[in-house]
């Protein structure tokens, strides 16, 4: 009789085994994940451009502070079990190496390393217990001295310290940042160009054409482009300014001041058409908490090109509509956040 139950005690007795293997796994695989399985690696969160740095937007404000805030994360399996400082420093030779890399021997396009004077911000991060995430705040102070013909950047980088619980991210845009300062107001952006048409003087009839215009912010309600064609890539760029000021909130005219800082181009506006705006929004159809903005600005003038051959001036013809579109997310409530770049 015993032989006849010896299959079905051998069966329950591998199941019991099979059980008690399983259980012994299952414990074994929780008390593992209750220990850290990486190493906690600090990080920038910033996006990099195909030129290696982020394009870094901040309202500009006369006579006053503008805080940006840039995401540090403490990488790993786990939580962090106690609160973290993390170092921030400046990396000046990241970003002459990018300099070199993206420009070569072109010097006068390199990118500029923002002067101190024109922010702070503290030089370690505190990430809070059971968190993974905090910011870096840096309260930028801008006026119109900062010149946005200059590539301005701040670059930072976190600094090892082992004795703080935490090591920097080994990858080069994990563990360093250069913030590519790009001011705004209401008015500055990319513009589309394809009905700006640029003719020389003595040929009306194939323009010059771009894809697009970038206005540079000079304060609150003025901005620049470059004359005709040029953009912040050309080394004479800083000659070639055209400055455009829209009038004071809450004016009835549409008419625009334009002037140059350089007498030598010889900027000229046609009186019988003088330049103009026209600036209205609406909210889109399918997404109703989206205000789209739109702005044209159109142009009539002429200048003169002095440098591009020696000894010799050519004369230009500008006329036609910079047009641009800016999106707001207005569930968003800082209204400076809005904005979809």
């Amino acid at each position: 009789m015993f032989n006849q139950f010896r299959p079905l005690l051998q069966v329950d007795s591998y199941y019991l085994f099979l059980s008690m293997i399983v259980a012994i796994c299952c414990i074994s695989c929780n008390n593992e994940w209750e220990d850290e399985q990486y190493l906690q690696l600090a990080s920038f969160k910033a996006n990099v451009n195909s030129q290696g740095v982020t394009t870094t937007y901040v309202r500009y404000k006369p006579g006053g502070t503008v805080r940006y805030n840039l995401p540090v994360i403490l990488s790993g399996s786990t939580m962090n079990s106690q609160a973290v400082s993390v170092r921030v420093a400046l990396d000046p030779d990241t970003l002459a190496q990018l300099n070199k890399e993206v420009y070569g021997h072109r010097e006068e396009l390199y990118f500029q390393q923002l002067e101190s004077k024109y922010y702070s911000m503290p030089e370690t991060v505190e990430i809070p217990e059971g968190e993974c995430i905090s910011v870096l705040p840096i309260d930028f102070t801008l006026d119109a001295d900062l010149d946005q013909a200059d590539k301005w950047v701040l670059p930072l980088q976190i600094v090892d310290d082992p004795s703080l619980g935490y090591q920097a991210n080994p990858r080069k845009y994990y563990r360093r940042a250069m913030l590519r300062l790009l001011p705004f107001n209401d008015y500055s952006g990319t513009y589309d160009a394809s009905q700006y048409l640029v003719y020389i003087d003595t040929d009306k009839n194939n323009p010059f054409t771009v894809a697009s215009q970038r206005a540079f912010v000079v304060d609150d309600r003025t901005i620049f482009i470059y004359a005709g064609t040029r953009d912040i890539d050309f080394l004479d760029r800083k000659l070639y300014k055209v400055f455009i000021r829209f009038p004071e909130e809450g004016s009835d005219t549409k008419k625009l001041e334009i002037w140059s800082d350089n007498p030598e181009i010889n900027l000229t506006v046609d009186p019988d058409y003088p330049a103009n705006f026209v600036m209205y929004d609406e909210m889109d159809d399918l997404k109703p908490y989206l205000k789209k903005i739109f702005i044209t600005i159109n142009l009539n003038y002429t200048f003169e090109d002095y440098t591009t051959i020696p000894g010799k001036r050519i004369k230009y013809s500008v006329s036609g509509a910079l047009s641009m579109q800016r999106d707001l997310n207005t569930l968003i409530p800082d209204e400076d956040q809005q904005i979809q770049w």
